[in-house]
């Protein structure tokens, strides 16, 4: 990837559409059992905590699945189900002209898209790639560009809401790419989101994407720190989570997704830490808005340190956990 390639800043129009309700869900041989004559195959690459019930919303709503995984463990109860399984992404692409990856990694992102089985090597012309993963957005552009060139047409679509939104269909989508292709790329993600917002050029749907989860591990480690402090002052968990939800310091790490084991049910913290957003990749996504804020010159003072944050964590045996043992990582350090 050119290593000049610059994120540019995301002054770009919105285009926004939610969706109204959504059909009852269904299990997914009952989902198989439907007729899907109207609609063409979607190709799925990607099947971790995030894209695995993404692919089983677009099968809730009829469209026949062309899926890869590196994985193919978790290719398995798609393939029960009566979805086609193939051994490739380059597969994939042979056989869908419209794909939705949802990868880790830009190394990820890259390989399924230029690497030597990759999308790219068979791509059809007219083709709608559309990548759900966070990554550079420098990589997204470039991509984009390989795509072009092959007569297909890339964009950036990262999410937002977790993996409870995942499943239950309600994420944010953030859109990066040619304005005239958003309403295709609409249809498909309307199918696992309730949001989708149009940002502007490619790679403007990365750059919103990292700027979320920036706020989102600050947000998260002053939850934890506040809960922390409380709970040593000798208040209740649950009745200072209830305080501050009703109060200014009210915040989506703290009445959606508290950190602190006991306080809600339904989360990882009520699991060990277990499922969700990993520690990995928030740092992954912290180095990520630490580069795009060295390239533009902006100041990241409290993101920066939250990038160390995860770092330590991960260095410390919680690259496993869900990013919301920020809380556990505190209760158990003692020389901050």
């Amino acid at each position: 990837m050119a290593a000049s390639l610059r994120l540019r800043g995301a002054a770009c129009g919105l285009w926004y559409w939610r969706r109204g309700q959504r059909p009852a869900a269904a299990s997914l041989a009952a989902v198989c059992s439907r007729s899907m004559a109207s609609k063409t195959p979607v190709g799925f690459i990607g099947l971790g905590n995030m894209g695995n019930p993404m692919a089983k919303n677009l099968m809730k709503h009829g469209y026949p699945l062309i899926i890869y995984d590196v994985f193919p463990d978790a290719c398995k109860e798609f393939q029960d189900a009566g979805e086609q399984v193939v051994s490739s992404p380059e597969d994939v692409a042979e056989k869908a002209d419209r794909i939705i990856t949802v990868l880790p990694t830009s190394i990820n992102a890259i390989e399924a898209y230029s690497g030597a089985n990759g999308i790219l090597k068979k791509v059809k012309k007219g083709s709608l790639l559309i990548d759900s993963s966070t990554i550079d957005p420098a990589v997204s552009k470039e991509l984009a560009k390989e795509a072009e060139k092959m007569g297909a047409v890339f964009m950036d679509a990262p999410v937002s809401g977790g993996v409870g939104a995942a499943r239950s269909g309600n994420l944010t989508f953030m859109v990066g790419g040619v304005e005239d292709e958003f309403a295709a790329a609409q249809q498909l993600l309307g199918c696992m989101g309730s949001n989708v917002v149009y940002c502007g050029a490619v790679g403007t749907g990365q750059a919103a994407k990292i700027c979320n989860n920036m706020l989102l591990a600050i947000s998260m480690i002053g939850t934890a720190e506040t809960m922390n402090l409380g709970i040593r002052l000798g208040l209740d968990p649950k009745l200072l989570a209830k305080i501050l939800n009703m109060s200014s310091g009210r915040c989506w790490s703290s009445d959606s997704y508290n950190p602190v084991p006991g306080v809600m049910d339904g989360v990882p913290s009520a699991n060990n830490y277990q499922g969700g957003f990993g520690t990995t990749l928030m740092a992954k996504d912290l180095g990520l808005a630490q580069d795009s804020a060295t390239s533009t010159k902006s100041p990241i003072l409290l993101g920066s340190q939250a990038h160390q944050i995860y770092r330590m964590m991960c260095a410390k045996g919680y690259s496993q956990k869900d990013f919301s043992s920020v809380f556990q990582f505190l209760r158990e350090e003692e020389t901050f």
